[in-house]
């Protein structure tokens, strides 16, 4: 039965659909036979064709397959679009339109959608998705496609019950016989071998099984309805799985489906349990689904959970989770039982590692709404096991992908994550997996104290980290955290807040870095990119899911949640480690993941939902303890820029760098910063600054003392240490990210910040500003303020092209007020992640201060306003006025003033920057400040009287006491008798003071904050780092000594002054003379200037501050000042100094040097490069200009010497030959053609001048004699050789050595030596050849006479016996040595095709038209180069030096070698009548070619070239007379066939009637007359009648006007050819004059007559009576049309005139291009290529690379390249939006014609903007194209290997 035919099958199936749909008792029995036929077709053993063919007949009841899905699909509510895809499909996601940031469209649903004008773009899915058009839960429903508009459920009409009947009974049986082949296939994986080939097997055979089920729902809702019924009814999986007993087949695919299930959970055999405490949901509301534990109801779940969260094992006493914790959440550790089909069906999904096909039809089914349910539940219960299962993928990147592409289509839908959290406990799983999977590469932390630390972090160096294999699970968790209900319960949930924290404090402190204090790493460890990844994804990005939800009041108690577990894990972490209070040394992490999301969250309370900051924060000890290890941070990131820890390799650096880097800044160092703005508001600020100082290592440097030492830093680092903790500081106290400014200030601040450091294309600012980076948070922030911010802070620059070719994008740079107003250096030096970008924004700045005139000389970093600070962190200010930070300031000042080492301009530039943020933020009342100090207060220090700036700035410092070595100066000097200090009490103390204090300060601090009992105090206070901090009198070389400074803060600024300016007493108060200055302090002279600028801005807002120190400064100001100690320079420094003044003077030389070589160089770069400029080459014309030098003289750009070129040493011309099928490209009709962008345009080729020369030539040759064929035509239309020369010479035995250096010279050049090819060694121009020079002259201008007074008939006799002597064999010398060489270097440029054209191989005339018309193409190519006219005139084209005099030697030189025989001498036919001897009898060999059938520039051309060198000028002209004539009677001939018959006649009367008047030869009339006559004796105009289309050509004007056109091609190619060998310039003219210019010129025009009576015809000189000479040309026609009238017809009907070459025209928007070409398949193997790409030449579709169009090792571009271009080939590659270039054997890429809106190319299309064509760039492509320069102007080729 089984093996029935088809149409038996269907009436087996007719026949039971009828009976088990009938009423009566049949039913039962029929329903028993379909099972058993069912199970015989479906069992292992039969063939799977056979088997489908009967389900689709079960299925169809009988009927037709086809007809049967048509009726189902009639049925198809569609509503969704649900079309799925996988892998690098091209999709579409709208920003406008999408709800959910992951929303996709497929390209169709897209474009019939309205989306002008939105922010969409377009992408290639790296995962897979499915189209959401229709779903209102992902997009708004204003995008919806037209298709998907229409509103369910209206108008479709109820499913027949009879139409699915059989499908309802059928697919049970089919389903089950799927999963049972999954369960035999499957082997447990031995521990030794993997079987994923066993897999793939099984996988293989099921491909149709899961195809046919594909079919199946696409038929529609209908079908997708009763497929969700048979998966997920529970009754059918008993009914099937319980008869299990009787097949014994069956019995043992269900033990190995047992035995599969067994290692579904969690929990591993060995007992390494995941750590999760007991959530009181042991007994969970997993029952739903039957999992374990199903009798307790949710109820009981639920108050359970109440319990525990203040129940009896309190969070707050848990200190810290054991990892081997056995409690745990049951249900997610147990084994899986499956319950319906579909589960099991996941089941092997997973196990198989997600075979596309099963992603694909389970994903297909999701237009089901109660589907989707099922299989979301289904997903989520099977979590676990799936993450399992990745980890110990082999291919986990795959599964990865696949994994996302299911869970993102399920996890997006809001309403569907919140269902699934609250039935399955999706947050629990989720959370208890990731710890699970982390918890395998734990190890312990080493950081702080590594003996007894008892904290684990995640070990980067695993795979798990270094292969971002956790990746999938983290997505999924963004996804659902991004959902406001599925937060909100996370955030509510204190257990899982507990667990997650401990999950961050697994990454706290991870990758930990030593200083390498001796020798380099060995080994540079790479684990810092999986760190960093890790945080910002497995960290970061949640913690902004869970920010965005915390945006208003009514959130404050999940921010109290957040801080408060947070607090808690940071508190143990400190335990953890061991954490007292002082960080280990040498040693720090970048990742510090618990402290940033404190900070965050902080930040977010205080900013959107008002809360009060000081409830949430913690104790002054834990700040203190909290500011520690990002301090630690800051302090390594400037010890890393000062190179200390260069021994730990490169990647230190790069982790500097990634941690500033814009992706990571916000969740890395504005946090960190933010938390230390928080700390420095609310601690000691006194304590504060020392620890800063203390932790940049440079407490001992802030003496007053000349010279100190330093025991913890070597002096080379002392300077950028304290420029970095300064900059630290003015970072600290400025930044306001977090303090204050809204998110348009950050926006803009952020902007202006990345303009400054350099202008930015739109996508690269867009990447530069630091956005949320929560990819789920959906749009940019802002996105549309982006716009707003962008177009008000900076100007568009449009794309440009620079002159060298390289192409500019469209560039934002910043607004002229920008600079002016916003440039804020401090916000540069936050977000620069390479030091240069700090200086580059300096440059710019200091530009713009120059243009604008503002201020000429180099300024200091602009000092910016602040927005203000945000009430809760006015703490802050605090800092600015602290006596530590004075005494610091003061010092510094003082050091720089005395010139102490280790000081420079930043550190005073920063120093001034304090001062002046003090003076701008200090306290209201100065003079209460005063009386509020309390006296404990004031007698604690002895420096300064309060800690308010202003009024410190005054005060005056007579002695300090320092400690200085024994060496320093200070010591000699006696101590003073009295040590009185001004308005000070306690005179006395005034000596003691000393900065030293710094350390011992902070400790009392420390003290008194800690306040605990003595014993444990003291334990604190034990120096827990050697000897480092302990009390200065420890070193024993320390001495004291009392320096007397006599200075406040206001006298040092003033002196200051003077030491910038250089000149005494250079201050005066402004005040004195404009007493305004007080009141409207903010003048804009100040705003921009260098240190003086500074000073003088700070000591105004001082006076304006405070009378006291306006009275103070002027009384400075009267004293006169005494000088500056001149500077006492020590022998090192010395030897710096000399080091750098000689530096400045090898400097000086060398831009000397340069300046000098500049200018030479400049001489011929002008000539040489620009290959634009037509007028750039009369600096280096080949030939010398003067009229009178006998003989041309060369340089050699090698040897350098000068000499004329001789036989024996001849000098040649740098050539590049290249092999172009530009000319064949040309076309008849001036319309462009386009590139085809649908199935119905097509390219033909057969209007292009190529094809039609090829059909010319081959139609000549069927019936012509092949020798004389071969000189009626001239090839090179396809891969004819054009010769350029950059103008340079050379000897040609220079040139040989230096080919010989070149190829023993090993570096790596762009072109191949081998080949031949080279630069030109001046101006390095690509080059491959040399082409010698011949002696002699190189115009003959002695021969250039007005007009020879010979007549014509003596000339053309002299130009007859001229060629009779040719034949001659030159003597061998060098000269014709290389010309032969050059010759063959010619001919090999060229693939053999295009010089074979004769039917008898290796004929010689095959060789003789190779070489005229390698001289055709070249004269042909400079026409076009002119425009296709010459209108223009002038010398030679586009500043490209011409070398046709020499090609023109070379050629005659070789054309010499072949005599002509006399008989066959087409001269003879031009100029003699000749008798025809036997025209009746036909002999045996082909005719020749009739003379009018030549195509006279040919023949031009083989004149010229087979006379004898040099070539008279008379003989010259009289070849253009007699050819002339020919020319002319084609023209006419042409003519007379285009015209009607009774047009004939008349021209034929009205001819014969004018005939015998003297100028009858000068008459067009009486010649068409003639030519009529002679033609009519034969068939020639015998013809179909219908053919000949009416004519209107009767006047006479238009007559003369088509012979003008017909003969001016000719005249051009000779006044060219003239030009070249005789000099003299061409005349210009208008465009209507073109001919007679042209004709008077080349001496054709007796005299010139006015233009109204010219007519072409006066021009003719007939060497013989013209009616003769007519007549006999004539005949041979008649006689030919006689035999084939119709190609006779043909070949006289030429037409010579052709448009200029182009490319093709491109569509104005290249998605036209895109979505036509991206899809279409290979011509030869039918599938879609990989690299589509199309040519710009000829509108051919090829494959890129593509194995499939390989021939003979040539990929298809390459050979393409080579048909359609001789080796030159243009390809825009269609998913990269590029164009690429092949020449020859190498290729480049040229750059995109396609901008988007910004200006800016999308390489690779990875941004997916629209893009549309930037003409400029296009007419550069064909410029270069027509002008062959690609070569030149492209300068980054290498070689393709033909792979293309």
């Amino acid at each position: 039965m089984a093996g029935a035919g088809g149409r038996e099958k269907r009436a087996t199936a007719a026949r039971l659909k009828a009976a088990l749909g009938g009423e009566g008792g049949g039913g039962a029995a029929a329903a028993g036979e379909l099972r058993a036929l069912l199970e015989r077709a479906l069992s292992g053993g039969g063939d799977a064709g056979e088997a489908l063919e009967w389900c689709r007949c079960l299925l169809a009841g009988g009927e037709p397959w086809d007809g049967f899905a048509q009726a189902v699909r009639a049925y198809d509510p569609a509503t969704l679009c649900g079309l799925v895809w996988t892998a690098n499909f091209v999709a579409y996601r709208c920003r406008t339109c999408g709800i959910s940031p992951c929303m996709s469209l497929c390209a169709e649903c897209f474009h019939q959608g309205e989306h002008a004008g939105h922010d969409y773009n377009m992408f290639r899915s790296q995962a897979g998705g499915a189209c959401d058009c229709g779903d209102s839960n992902v997009m708004r429903e204003a995008g919806f496609c037209k298709r998907h508009r229409v509103k369910s459920n209206s108008n479709v009409p109820c499913v027949p019950k009879d139409l699915l009947m059989m499908s309802e009974l059928v697919l049970p049986q089919f389903i089950f016989s799927l999963i049972q082949h999954l369960r035999e296939g499957y082997n447990e994986p031995a521990l030794d071998l993997p079987s994923e080939k066993d897999l793939h097997k099984i996988l293989q055979v099921l491909e149709p099984h899961v195809s046919f089920l594909e079919d199946l729902t696409k038929m529609g809702g209908a079908m997708r309805s009763v497929l969700t019924q048979v998966l997920t009814s529970q009754q059918f999986y008993k009914d099937l799985s319980s008869g299990i007993g009787e097949n014994a087949c069956a019995k043992k695919s269900h033990e190995k489906y047992l035995i599969a299930l067994k290692g579904s959970g969690l929990a591993f055999p060995e007992d390494k349990i995941a750590c999760m405490q007991e959530q009181g949901a042991g007994t969970s509301t997993l029952a739903v689904q039957g999992l374990a534990g199903a009798t307790t109801t949710s109820g009981q779940g639920d108050s359970s959970d109440e319990e525990d969260q203040d129940g009896s094992q309190g969070v707050g006493k848990r200190k810290r989770v054991k990892l081997s914790s056995t409690t745990k959440d049951q249900s997610i550790m147990d084994v899986l039982k499956h319950k319906c089909f579909l589960e099991e069906l996941l089941f092997w999904t997973i196990k198989y590692e997600f075979p596309q096909k099963m992603v694909t039809f389970l994903l297909n089914m999701l237009p089901d709404q109660d589907y989707k349910i099922a299989f979301t539940k289904t997903f989520v219960q099977h979590y676990a096991f799936i993450m399992k299962t990745l980890k110990k993928s082999h291919e986990s990147d795959t599964m990865s992908n696949r994994i996302v592409h299911i869970s993102v289509q399920l996890f997006s839908n809001e309403e569907l994550a919140r269902q699934v959290t609250e039935e399955c406990q999706l947050l629990d799983i989720m959370v208890t997996v990731l710890l699970y999977m982390m918890e395998s590469c734990l190890i312990k932390s080493e950081l702080q104290d590594e003996e007894n630390s008892l904290h684990v972090v995640v070990n980067c160096g695993e795979a798990l980290l270094k292969n971002n294999t956790y990746w999938p699970l983290v997505s999924d968790f963004i996804n659902i955290l991004s959902h406001q209900s599925v937060a909100k319960k996370f955030l509510e949930d204190h257990g899982l807040l507990v667990t997650w924290m401990n999950f961050v404090s697994f990454f706290q402190g991870m990758n930990l870095n030593k200083r390498e204090l001796n020798e380099h790493v060995e080994f540079e460890s790479q684990t810092y990119y999986a760190a960093f990844a890790a945080e910002l994804e497995a960290c970061a990005q949640p913690m902004w899911g869970l920010l965005s939800h915390c945006k208003v009041r009514e959130t404050q108690e999940y921010t109290r949640n957040v801080v408060r577990y947070c607090l808690e894990a940071l508190q143990d972490w400190f335990d953890a480690i061991n954490f007292v209070d002082e960080p280990a040394p040498n040693q720090v992490t970048f990742h510090l993941p618990l402290h940033r999301y404190f900070a965050m969250f902080l930040s977010k309370a205080v900013k959107c939902q008002e809360l009060d900051l000081d409830t949430i924060l913690p104790d002054q000890e834990m700040l203190m303890k909290l500011m520690i290890h990002p301090l630690q941070i800051q302090a390594s990131l400037s010890e890393i820029h000062s190179n200390m820890w260069v021994r730990n390799g490169l990647q230190i650096k790069g982790q500097a760098m990634t941690y500033v880097q814009s992706h990571f800044c916000n969740s890395m160092i504005d946090p960190d910063i933010y938390l230390l703005q928080v700390c420095a508001s609310r601690l000691d600020p006194d304590y504060f600054i020392s620890s800063v100082f203390e932790r940049f290592k440079v407490v001992d440097l802030l003496t007053m003392a000349s010279q100190h030492q330093n025991t913890v830093l070597d002096s080379e680092h002392e300077r950028s240490m304290l420029e970095g903790a300064l900059t630290f500081l003015v970072l600290l106290l400025s930044l306001r990210l977090h303090l204050g400014m809204t998110d348009d200030e950050i926006l803009r601040a952020e902007m202006v910040a990345q303009l400054c450091m350099n202008d930015r294309t739109h996508s690269s600012l867009l990447d530069l500003i630091p956005e949320n980076p929560n990819p789920k948070s959906g749009i940019i922030p802002g996105s549309l303020s982006f716009e707003s911010v962008l177009s008000a802070v900076a100007d568009f620059k449009a794309p440009v092209f620079e002159p060298g070719g390289s192409m500019q994008q469209g560039m934002y740079t910043p607004k002229a007020e920008v600079w002016d107003k916003e440039f804020d250096p401090v916000m540069v030096i936050l977000r620069t992640v390479y030091r240069r970008d700090v200086q580059s924004a300096m440059d710019r700045y200091t530009a713009f201060l120059k243009q604008s005139g503002k201020f000429p000389g180099n300024p200091w970093p602009p000092y910016k306003k602040r927005t203000p600070l945000h009430p809760s962190y006015k703490g802050l200010i605090k800092l600015l006025h602290c006596k530590t930070l004075h005494i610091v300031l003061f010092t510094l000042l003082y050091k720089i003033l005395m010139d102490h080492q280790n000081l420079s301009e930043h550190v005073l530039c920063m120093v001034l920057y304090l001062i002046e943020l003090g003076l701008e933020n200090s306290p209201e009342q100065e003079s209460d400040e005063e009386e509020s100090a309390s006296g404990q207060e004031r007698c604690h220090d002895s420096w300064f009287p309060g800690s308010n700036l202003v009024s410190n700035m005054r005060h005056f410092i007579n002695y300090v006491r320092v400690r200085v070595p024994e060496t320093a100066p200070e010591v000699k000097r006696e101590p003073p008798a009295s040590t009185s200090s001004d308005g000070l009490a306690s005179s006395q103390n005034s000596g003691t003071a000393q900065v030293f204090s710094l350390v011992a300060e902070r400790r009392k601090k420390f003290q008194e904050i800690i306040n605990r009992n003595t014993s444990e105090a003291n334990q604190v206070v034990r120096p827990k780092t050697s000897m480092k901090w302990s009390a200065p009198g420890a070193t024993p070389q320390l001495t004291t000594a009392i320096l007397e400074v006599k200075e406040s803060i206001l006298s040092l600024l003033i002196k200051l002054h003077h030491k910038l300016s250089g000149k005494q007493n250079s201050y005066y108060p402004p005040w004195l003379d404009d007493v305004d200055v007080l009141i409207h302090p903010e003048i804009p002279r100040y705003s921009h200037g260098d240190g003086m600028t500074a000073v003088e801005r700070i000591l105004l807002k001082a006076a304006v501050q405070s009378r006291l120190n306006k009275r103070i400064i002027e009384e400075i100001c009267r004293k006169v000042t005494p000088p500056v100690p001149p500077k006492k320079i020590s022998s090192a420094e010395k030897k710096t100094l000399d080091k750098e003044e000689r530096r400045q003077k090898a400097r000086e030389r060398q831009q000397k040097l340069l300046a000098e070589f500049a200018s030479r160089q400049k001489s011929f770069m002008e000539t040489a490069m620009d290959v634009e400029s037509p007028d750039a080459d009369i600096a280096m014309e080949v030939a010398t200009s003067e009229q009178h030098v006998s003989e041309a003289i060369y340089d050699c750009v090698i040897c350098g010497q000068s000499g004329p070129s001789t036989e024996d040493r001849p000098t040649g011309l740098v050539v590049l030959l290249q092999a172009s099928s530009v000319l064949g490209q040309c076309r008849y009709s001036t319309e462009p053609k386009k590139l085809p962008t649908t199935e119905e345009e097509r390219i033909y080729p057969w209007d292009t001048c190529a094809a039609l020369h090829e059909v010319r030539l081959a139609t000549l040759q069927r019936y012509f004699k092949d020798s004389s064929c071969l000189q009626a035509v001239s090839i090179g239309w396809e891969g004819g050789v054009y010769v350029q020369t950059c103008g340079h010479t050379l000897h040609i035995d220079c040139h040989k050595s230096y080919m010989e250096s070149l190829r023993n010279d090993q570096v790596l050049q762009g072109f191949s030596v081998d080949k031949g090819e080279f630069t030109c060694p001046l101006c390095r121009q690509f080059a491959n050849s040399v082409l010698p020079c011949y002696p002699g002259n190189n115009m003959e201008r002695s021969l250039w006479q007005s007009h020879s007074n010979k007549s014509i008939q003596d000339l053309v006799q002299e130009v007859e016996d001229l060629q009779e002597q040719l034949g001659t064999f030159p003597s061998e010398t060098n000269l014709s040595k290389e010309m032969e060489s050059v010759m063959k270097d010619i001919k090999s440029t060229t693939q053999k095709k295009y010089t074979d054209y004769s039917k008898s191989l290796g004929s010689p005339d095959n060789d003789f038209l190779f070489m005229y018309s390698v001289a055709r193409t070249n004269l042909e190519l400079e026409l076009v180069h002119r425009g296709g006219n010459l209108c223009s005139g002038g010398a030679s084209t586009a500043g490209k030096r011409s070398c046709l005099n020499q090609l023109f030697h070379v050629l005659a030189m070789h054309m010499h070698l072949y005599s002509i025989d006399s008989a066959y001498n087409p001269w003879r036919k031009l100029t003699q009548m000749v008798q025809d001897k036997n025209s009746e009898v036909i002999s045996e060999e082909l005719p020749e070619v009739p003379v009018l059938y030549r195509d006279v520039p040919s023949l031009l051309l083989i004149q010229i070239l087979t006379m004898p060198q040099p070539l008279h000028k008379e003989h010259f002209t009289c070849i253009i007379k007699v050819l002339f004539t020919l020319l002319y009677t084609q023209a006419l001939a042409a003519f007379s066939v285009k015209c009607s018959e009774e047009e004939r006649m008349a021209w034929k009367e009205s001819g014969a009637l004018k005939k015998n008047t003297p100028s009858g030869e000068k008459s067009w009339e009486v010649l068409l007359g003639h030519v009529i006559s002679e033609l009519s004796k034969g068939k020639m105009y015998e013809e179909e009648e219908e053919e000949t289309e009416e004519s209107t050509v009767v006047n006479p004007d238009s007559v003369e006007c088509y012979l003008q056109e017909f003969c001016l091609p000719f005249l051009r190619i000779t006044s060219l050819v003239q030009h070249h060998l005789f000099g003299g310039d061409l005349p210009s003219c208008q465009e209507d004059e073109e001919f007679t210019v042209l004709a008077s010129c080349l001496g054709l025009l007796p005299s010139f007559q006015s233009a109204h009576q010219f007519t072409s015809a006066s021009c003719l000189d007939w060497p013989v009576p013209a009616f003769d000479m007519i007549s006999q040309w004539c005949s041979e026609l008649v006689s030919f049309s006689d035999r084939h009238p119709h190609q006779a017809k043909i070949l006289l009907i030429y037409e010579p005139k052709w448009d200029l070459p182009r490319l093709l025209q491109l569509p104005e928007n290249y998605n036209t291009i895109f979505q036509y070409y991206h899809r279409k398949t290979c011509t030869v193997c039918t599938k879609v290529p990989k690299d589509p790409a199309v040519c710009l030449v000829c509108g051919t579709f090829v494959c890129l690379k593509g194995l499939c169009c390989k021939q003979q090792s040539y990929c298809e571009c390459v050979l393409h390249s080579q048909n359609c271009g001789a080796g030159t080939g243009i390809f825009l590659l269609i998913n990269a939006s590029v164009i690429i270039i092949i020449r020859g054997h190498r290729f480049c890429l040229w750059g995109s014609v396609y901008l988007d809106a910004h200006g800016e190319e999308d390489r690779d299309l990875r941004r997916g903007k629209p893009l549309y064509i930037c003409k400029e760039r296009y007419k550069v492509l064909e410029q270069q194209w027509v002008s062959h320069t690609f070569d030149h102007i492209n300068k980054r080729w290498g070689p393709h290997y033909n792979g293309l």
